[in-house]
C-alpha cells in the first residue's frame, strides 16, 4: 500500500450520515430521530418555552410529553392502563 495514499473527500450525505449516527443517542446509548413538520405556530411556542424555561427543545417536549403522559394515566383503570401501553410493546 502507498504511503500517500489519498482519501477522497466525503459527500455532503456522508457526513451527515456520520454526524447522525455520532448523535443519534440518548442517555441510555440510543434514540430515534423524530423528523416533522408542524404548523409555524406550534414551533414559534416550542421556541419560546424552551428558551423561558432555559432547556432544549428537545428536553422540553420530553418534559412535556412524560407530564402528559403522567395525566392521562393517573385516570385509567388497571385494564386500560395494559390496554394504552400495549399499544407499543
Amino acid at each position: 500500500m502507498p504511503k500517500n495514499r489519498q482519501m477522497r473527500p466525503k459527500s455532503n450525505a456522508e457526513r451527515q450520515a456520520a454526524y447522525r449516527k455520532r448523535h443519534l443517542k440518548d442517555w441510555d446509548g440510543d434514540g430515534l430521530r423524530l423528523n416533522m413538520v408542524v404548523p409555524v405556530v406550534a414551533k414559534l411556542q416550542l421556541e419560546r418555552l424552551s428558551r423561558h424555561y432555559a432547556v432544549t427543545q428537545r428536553e422540553l417536549l420530553v418534559r412535556l410529553l412524560e407530564e402528559a403522559e403522567s395525566t392521562l394515566v393517573r385516570t385509567l383503570s388497571r385494564a386500560d392502563e395494559d390496554a394504552y401501553y400495549a399499544v407499543t410493546a
